[in-house]
């Protein structure tokens, strides 16, 4: 048997009996099924059992609820979205941006009233988010991204930092000045993956652990066939299994699956934090574009990740991909880098798992009628919060119950498949090995690289 403790430091400590449920045993029939006990498929059975709890909905999951990003991610219930606030307003308008903003916003504090209803300890704290500028060439981008919060009328939720302001908050190397963003949080992960998958099966949903969808079919009888029987839906069919979607053969291109890896130090003495600072443990990132973020857990940890394991021909996903000596090694580097106090600490943890990245970037939710197929994905790294609005969205969907969180830009909208190999695979090193290559030159002082320009179009198309 599979010890799925050893997938995360989250999962070990998820305070939950990891035992698989039962698989599957024989064909059945529901109103909803759901590919994917993640954030997104409970978030989605979640919502439609608490508005109509006679509804018979089942999840099914190849492995155990909570086995992929949603049980292995840093710890952000984050307001930000992969898609920046000005590319937003570019896209749909200001109108339509600044919506899908408050959107994000009451979907950090809907995470937190759904644990206090459901009695879920997922160590949930309101510590916002501080943007470091570690270096003057980072400046700018903070810059631009709080004159776009401006536009939007949402100023008020953001504060440019000098340095000795971001320094009294926590004590970094180089930060020249820093973005404070109120309305975000921390929590444990798989405390609030396992306990949603507990509040869904106390109001009536079942899930099959154990059992591997291998294709699903649309039409008046949808359903998700299985080795073991297929499960027929009456209402819908919710493919909800981020980057592990591209699995199945029909949804090879629907995104791409990237590794962020995180590496964690054991606990810190208290006078290790009186030099650090960090008392109210906002999430910290710098303007990196290899993406960096970190957590100061419950526990008095400090949990780096980023990105940079190399992205695998023909999208390649495989536990051996949750560990990469270079890229964790590089990490632990970067922890002493940030807090050269911390020299001699010892690392206990490191893992890594895939993030689902659509061709546009964009989050996507989207239900055929006609063909009783419903989706959410494509969060990028961003999903602990953005699911929680994805699957009352695909709850409304389906349900037909609308609000306007049907009408939002993430509603009922499709990302176009990535380019097949070796086309992917060319372009991703490439933008990997250049995002790099800008990171390192800013870091010295030097100009960006001649192809930066390249690398930043295509980060952006």
């Amino acid at each position: 048997m599979t010890d799925y403790s050893k997938y995360s430091f989250w999962l070990e400590t998820s305070g939950d009996d990891l035992t698989p449920r039962p698989a599957l045993a024989h064909s059945i029939d529901v109103d909803v099924v759901i590919l994917g006990a993640g954030y997104t498929g409970l978030w989605t059975a979640y919502y439609l059992l608490k508005t109509n709890p006679a509804l018979r909905v089942a999840v099914v999951e190849k492995e155990i609820a909570g086995f992929g990003a949603s049980g292995r991610n840093g710890g952000w219930c984050s307001s930000k979205f992969p898609v920046t606030p000005a590319m937003l307003e570019r896209r749909y308008g200001r109108d339509a941006a600044r919506a899908l903003m408050l959107a994000m916003n009451d979907s950090v504090d809907e995470v937190a009233r759904v644990c206090q209803e459901e009695s879920i300890d997922a160590h949930f704290h309101k510590g916002g988010i501080l943007t470091l500028a570690r270096g003057e060439h980072h400046l700018p981008m903070l810059r631009s991204a709080v004159d776009a919060y401006l536009r939007l009328g949402l100023g008020q939720q953001y504060r440019l930092c000098s340095a000795g302001e971001a320094q009294e908050r926590v004590r970094v190397t180089n930060i020249c000045g820093a973005l404070y963003a109120s309305e975000n949080a921390s929590l444990h992960p798989a405390r609030l993956v396992r306990g949603l998958a507990r509040a869904i099966e106390k109001h009536g949903g079942v899930i099959y652990e154990r059992t591997e969808v291998t294709d699903f079919e649309g039409g008046p009888s949808p359903r998700l066939l299985t080795p073991s029987g297929e499960v027929r839906a009456r209402q819908a069919v919710v493919l909800a299994g981020e980057s592990y979607l591209t699995r199945l053969a029909k949804l090879h291109r629907a995104v791409l699956p990237v590794y962020s890896l995180i590496t964690l130090t054991e606990p810190l003495t208290a006078a290790q934090w009186a030099q650090i600072g960090w008392q109210n443990r906002e999430s910290l990132a710098s303007c990196n574009y290899t993406v960096d973020y970190l957590t100061r857990t419950a526990d008095g940890r400090i949990l780096f990740g980023s990105r940079g394991a190399p992205y695998r021909l023909g999208s390649k996903i495989s536990d051996g991909q949750d560990r990469h000596a270079a890229t964790h090694a590089r990490i632990q580097q970067l922890v002493l880098e940030w807090f050269p106090m911390l020299e001699g600490v010892k690392f206990t943890h490191a893992w890594g798992g895939p993030v689902g990245m659509p061709r546009d970037w964009m989050p996507m939710t989207e239900f055929d009628p006609a063909m009783k197929i419903a989706t959410a994905r494509g969060y990028t790294g961003q999903g602990v919060s953005t699911t929680n609005l994805t699957g009352r969205v695909l709850a409304e969907l389906i349900s037909g119950k609308r609000t306007a969180l049907s009408q939002l830009a993430v509603a009922q909208r499709r990302s176009p498949n990535w380019e097949r190999e070796p086309l992917r695979w060319l372009a991703v090193r490439y933008m990997q090995n250049a995002f790099l290559r800008i990171d390192e030159a800013g870091k010295q002082g030097r100009p960006k690289p001649k192809d930066a320009a390249l690398a930043e179009f295509l980060g952006r198309h």
